[in-house]
């Protein structure tokens, strides 16, 4: 989240206004109430409405609020001729509100829509964002979680550039949960979408039930693909190899596969690091990801390849395409295909805006069992970022869907400093609403954060990742050199753990089932709840023993496995 001091002016103004509030109404406090939230509404929209939904929760601490007053009014600085604000009183440290609303505009056709947050203290600059239109209604839906407390705060709402537009809103909606709280609905949904119930029925060879059987089952994989980068640097490296297995089931590699990497100069491919890398996640039966096919951004475009005209640059994305898909052709379990083109469009500015859009038709032609990926930064990390709203991300993708690209899956890096929790998930919610697998694909927390925080806010992202219903997989971004990593590395050069390490090896043992033992009940049953993926079981009754595997997948029922002794 970002923010910034608010000037003495400001503050000064915040404080007149609370002087004055029974002019306009009263403000809504949230001590006064009920510590016992409800659970997490996931509700999310991305049509744009005649009529408004009604509140989420009710309208939480804001039910039976009017806001009533412009911001201009009191002080606060707006680019719009009418922005309605809410006053919002009491408001606790750590607690995470979320927050929504629906918008609407007139004065121009669409326009990028913020919610912005001042407390005595701070500016928080977007803590939500929307793009509205004019003539219907559009879902706003963030939040938020302020550094210290506040008396008073100011809700305000404005459009994103210089033009002037008058914002109404309504059905508006502020829910508080505490950390014990968010924490309890994270583990409901953890424990409804990531296991299952098991049920194994233990017989002799005559159908009999057996009683009392002893049983013992261990987890051998996982479903949830939870990997990380992975560079050159692990090539030969068995302690690296060894550290690596021992964790994580998928993998992605930093630089091999860049267009760069590969092709150096013009003509002249070299795949021998994406080739031994390869060997090695095969034979340890790690999926992998290809990232990326080309990278919009020009600094990370081969030098060659800006220099050349036109028809050149047409030749040789084609010549890409062909050699990287062709040879690796049922490898990669993903594309990441135009690598950033929310940020950057180097190849549409030279090729035409339909340059993307013919990546994606050919690399689905050459592979086509590989879900193509959009992928691209600060879209779950902030929503300043006027490139990379959640709202730019969904246009574009249905920009290439009705092209005719088989888009297949949504790619966020999720390079954070500070992270927005709530805000974090209320994008996923609305991303969630399109339907597609969605992968955190390059986690990170800034090496400008101090290490044992780096640790806290890491855990938050991998649980609020994790617990989203949404999310089929996580990558972190911690591929391991001589001199460190790209922003945070899970161990020291001796592989001896750094806290980001400690939590990851906390999660990684908390999201897996743990070897389990009992007996059959009076039904010669035995049941538990697991994690989703492979198992052994092994069963004893007497002098009779058997061994088995059975796995669990996703579904509502329970899963029936049976064993004869």
């Amino acid at each position: 989240m970002e923010d910034q001091p608010l000037s003495c002016f400001l503050v000064l103004l915040i404080k007149l206004f609370f002087l004055c509030l029974g002019f306009f109404s009263k403000p809504f406090s949230a001590a006064t109430y009920g510590d016992d939230g409800p659970f997490y509404d996931s509700s999310a929209y991305t049509e744009c409405k005649p009529q408004p939904e009604g509140p989420l929760y009710n309208g939480g601490i804001l039910k039976d609020y009017t806001p009533n007053y412009n911001a201009t009014e009191i002080g606060l600085e707006t680019t719009g001729i009418y922005s309605p604000a809410l006053v919002l009183q009491n408001l606790t440290h750590r607690t995470k509100y979320c927050f929504s609303v629906w918008v609407k505009i007139s004065g121009a056709d669409s326009t990028l829509i913020r919610a912005t947050l001042s407390t005595e203290h701070k500016a928080y600059n977007c803590i939500g964002s929307v793009v509205s239109k004019s003539g219907c209604w559009s879902f706003l839906k963030g939040g938020f979680v302020l550094d210290s407390p506040s008396n008073l705060s100011i809700l305000f709402f404005q459009n994103a550039d210089a033009r002037e537009v008058d914002i109404s809103i309504a059905s508006a909606s502020l829910q508080p949960f505490t950390d014990q709280q968010w924490r309890m609905n994270q583990e409901y949904k953890i424990h409804n979408e990531r296991k299952r119930a098991v049920t194994l029925h233990v017989s002799d060879a005559q159908g009999n039930k057996l009683q009392g059987a002893s049983i013992r089952v261990e987890q051998s994989s996982r479903d949830f693909p939870l990997g990380s980068a992975i560079a050159k640097t692990i090539i030969g490296n068995l302690p690296y190899q060894n550290w690596f297995v021992k964790r994580f089931n998928a993998a992605v590699f930093e630089n091999e596969l860049k267009w760069y990497a590969t092709e150096p100069k013009r003509g002249k491919t070299n795949y021998t690091y994406a080739d031994q890398m390869l060997e090695f996640v095969r034979a340890n039966q790690i999926i992998v990801r290809g990232h990326n096919i080309f990278w919009e951004d020009p600094i990370y475009t081969p030098a060659w390849v800006r220099n050349l005209t036109k028809e050149e640059l047409r030749s040789a994305v084609e010549s890409r395409i062909q050699s990287l898909m062709n040879k690796y052709r049922g490898e990669f379990i993903h594309w990441d295909v135009s690598n950033e083109m929310l940020h950057f469009d180097f190849y549409e500015q030279r090729l035409g805006r339909n340059a993307t859009l013919h990546f994606f038709q050919i690399a689905h032609q050459s592979d086509p069992l590989a879900t193509l990926f959009m992928n691209d930064f600060n879209v779950v990390e902030t929503c300043a970022d006027v490139n990379s709203t959640v709202d730019e991300y969904i246009s574009r993708l249905r920009e290439l869907q009705r092209g005719g690209a088989r888009m297949a899956g949504i790619g966020l890096e999720g390079h954070f400093t500070v992270p927005n929790i709530p805000l974090m998930r209320a994008v996923l919610d609305k991303l969630a609403t399109l339907g597609l697998p969605i992968w955190l694909t390059e986690i990170d927390i800034s090496k400008a954060i101090e290490k044992q925080t780096q640790a806290i806010y890491l855990e938050e992202v991998m649980r609020e990742g994790f617990s989203h219903h949404s999310v089929t997989g996580i990558m972190l971004w911690t591929a391991l050199h001589s001199n460190g990593c790209y922003q945070m590395c899970l161990t020291d050069n001796d592989l001896n753990n750094l806290p980001v390490g400690d939590v990851v090896d906390k999660l990684l043992t908390e999201w897996q089932t743990g070897e389990l033992e009992g007996q059959t009940d009076e039904h010669g049953s035995y049941s538990f709840y697991g994690f989703l993926g492979e198992y052994k079981v092994y069963a004893r009754y007497g002098d009779k023993s058997a061994n088995a595997t059975f796995s669990v997948s996703r579904g509502d029922e329970t899963k029936h496995f049976s064993i004869q002794l």
